[in-house]
């Protein structure tokens, strides 16, 4: 009974995050790995991500940058690629520690800039830097399931409207979660027992992108940054703490 309490909250949150509510899925693989081995329950919380990912990719589907994702998704593509040849090599550790670096570094910017007394511009799709923060993305959420700071970094200066963000963060992380799926087959991460299991938990995620679409629709556009901001600042912390451990210095 335990397991399920924790599978269905971990599949509610990862559905949250998936209808537009930022970062709460990063709790997702923690809860249910209090149950499981880590990599076995990221593993069972893949499908339950796809699953949640269609469902969001219909409710967002009106609006979405067209050029972000032609600049983002191949550069994904690479990051994947180069995620699963040196997932051997690359210490997790380092790369959240770079992760948390890249979320303060961004949130320092933008605390600088909202509190001066200069207009703070949009920043139109480069892709140069596209390039660079969509592999890093793909990189990160392959071997860290985090690619949240190094796609914001680039995104959240933008200043998309609100709808097309969540279209464009919704398609491009959907995109990424299928072409990691392969691998995660692969490593025997993805399993039909844990198949099985995602089955009867999938409602759950289903009603918890319902249920983070309606909220994040609801919510006026400058509280949805500024929550997407401190989701991220969050994140960053977390991220920190959990490098900090790994390598043993708190």
């Amino acid at each position: 009974m335990i397991f399920w309490i924790a599978a269905g909250t971990a599949a509610f949150l990862l559905g949250l995050s998936k209808g537009g509510i930022p970062v709460v899925a990063v709790l997702a693989v923690p809860l249910l790995s209090t149950m499981m081995d880590p990599a076995m329950a990221a593993g069972l919380l893949l499908p339950l991500y796809l699953t949640a990912d269609v469902y969001a990719v219909y409710l967002f589907r009106r609006a979405f940058s067209v050029r972000n994702l032609r600049i983002l998704l191949p550069s994904a593509v690479i990051g994947v690629l180069g995620g699963f040849f040196a997932v051997s090599y690359v210490s997790s550790d380092a790369l959240k520690l770079l992760l948390s670096v890249i979320g303060f570094w961004y949130l320092a910017n933008s605390l600088r800039a909202r509190f001066s007394n200069q207009a703070v511009l949009a920043k139109p799709a480069h892709v140069g830097k596209g390039v660079f923060w969509g592999s890093l993305a793909g990189l990160t959420s392959y071997v860290a399931h985090a690619g949240a700071p190094p796609y914001q970094a680039y995104v959240l200066p933008q200043r998309l409207e609100k709808m097309v963000y969540l279209g464009t963060t919704t398609i491009f992380f959907t995109c990424v979660n299928l072409m990691k799926l392969p691998a995660f087959i692969l490593a025997g991460q993805v399993t039909w027992a844990g198949l099985s299991l995602a089955v009867w938990i999938a409602p759950v995620a289903l009603l918890g992108a319902w249920s983070g679409a309606k909220i994040s629709r609801w919510l006026p556009e400058q509280m949805f940054f500024i929550l997407v901001e401190v989701a991220l600042g969050l994140l960053s912390f977390m991220l920190l703490y959990d490098a900090l451990k790994g390598l043993g210095l708190v």
